[in-house]
């Protein structure tokens, strides 16, 4: 192929790949998730369910789905997850991979327990659930507290 070719060749690619991005971004609602309103966590209809329990939870009035599954510490750290999690959980509801019920993966384990750490500061520094070394894994909060977000 001639350069000029191979230009037209990319261009073409590049237009095609673009063009899929965007129509599935808009498929798929993509934008809903960059705000925070908790019915967007349900345009997955497998998510429903968790819509429906968080409504009836006690943090409902509260705190939305990014205030206990999204990093506090930096909207870098925010988006990257919320990035990360839109990857992975579009792969897994796209191809049928993903284990039923729902289970948190350690990484969103570990956000969840920083974020409930994070807004009851007041009670955990209180009861001390901190471990006195750093060799010492944590109390978990989610452990005895598991459906407080998303009754059962």
């Amino acid at each position: 192929m001639t350069k000029s070719k191979n230009t037209i060749f990319f261009a073409i690619l590049s237009g095609i790949i673009l063009g899929m991005g965007v129509f599935t971004f808009h498929y798929g609602e993509g934008d809903s998730y960059l705000l925070n309103k908790p019915e967007a966590c349900a345009n997955c209809h497998i998510m429903r369910s968790h819509l429906d329990a968080w409504h009836k939870s006690t943090h409902h009035r509260v705190a939305t789905c990014n205030d206990c599954h999204a990093p506090h510490d930096s909207l870098l750290s925010k988006l990257y997850c919320k990035g990360r999690n839109g990857f992975f959980h579009s792969l897994a509801f796209t191809t049928g991979n993903f284990p039923e019920p729902l289970r948190i993966t350690d990484y969103n384990r570990k956000i969840t327990e920083d974020a409930c750490r994070s807004c009851h500061a007041d009670i955990t520094y209180a009861i001390d659930v901190h471990p006195a070394t750093h060799s010492e894994e944590r109390l978990s909060c989610i452990r005895c507290h598991s459906s407080v977000g998303h009754p059962r």
